[in-house]
């Protein structure tokens, strides 16, 4: 049995390959004294077309290691884990939990046409928990979820600008536009790194809002709740963990413009 945890105890962070690292970048700035530890599950990736058991069969998996690891705060940067497998993970372990998912709440209020468009994985859009945040949150405003197949694999091939990621994105993008939706939410982790694509095809008047950032400081709120904070005068260093090929994820890293750290097998 693990003993309990303290302020200078890592975070663990963990999506299905690279795309949580945007959630990652958010924590360093918002959280800089933190040890961070990252575990892409690149082998598995993605996860959006897996059926619900072998998800959360990783997840576990994951967060078994973290907490071998005395990850004292454990963040599900991956939509897709949030809607299938977060609510076992609470139920199974009693440390803090804080799991991204689509910003739905946010967009409504920014909508000014009523219509929200949301891009987001299969396994995400077919979940009863992102049913539910819809119908909670949606406030009269009609959601569109458009599945996204296929763009998470370019992006964990780092073809970030390349033409099929464009065909793609807009083959995903303009639809929901027609439609009216003048805010579209970025529903899985890995978007927020072709958001410049999305952006140009969604043209000026539409608004991305990607909630990595509220996740930040969510993180901050829960830690400071249970008194788990670092020491504000440390440094925070980053560790990251792959199933897949080290070195791809270290290539990976550098493709995205993320400052680098220790990269090992998961």
């Amino acid at each position: 049995m693990n003993s309990p945890s303290t302020p200078h105890d890592p975070i663990g962070v963990f999506d299905s390959g690279v795309g949580g690292v945007s959630v990652l970048r958010e924590i360093q700035r918002e959280l800089p004294a933190e040890e961070l530890i990252y575990v892409a599950d690149s082998a598995y990736a993605p996860y959006g077309d897996k059926p619900i058991e072998e998800i959360q069969e990783r997840a576990f998996r994951i967060v078994e290691f973290l907490i071998d690891q005395h990850a004292k705060a454990i963040v599900v940067a991956c939509n897709t884990a949030t809607g299938v497998a977060v609510e076992a993970l609470r139920a199974r372990w009693s440390l803090p939990f804080v799991a991204i998912e689509p910003a739905v709440k946010p967009a409504a209020a920014a909508t000014r046409t009523g219509i929200v468009g949301v891009l987001a994985t299969r396994q995400t859009i077919a979940s009863p928990r992102f049913a539910r945040l819809a119908e909670t949150w949606a406030n009269g405003a009609r959601i569109l979820a458009q599945p996204c197949p296929g763009l998470v694999e370019q992006i964990e091939q780092g073809e970030l600008t390349a033409r099929k990621t464009r065909d793609l994105i807009a083959s995903f993008v303009r639809p929901l536009v027609e439609q009216g939706a003048d805010t579209l939410v970025l529903g899985c982790t890995h978007y927020p790194f072709v958001e410049p694509l999305i952006a140009s095809i969604a043209g000026p008047g539409v608004t991305l809002v990607n909630p990595a950032a509220a996740v930040a400081r969510e993180l901050r709120r829960r830690l400071t709740e249970s008194k788990l904070l670092a020491p504000e005068k440390r440094p925070g260093t980053t560790h990251y963990r792959t199933s897949g090929p080290p070195e791809q994820l270290a290539a990976m890293l550098v493709t995205l413009g993320v400052d680098g750290g220790q990269v090992g097998a998961l």
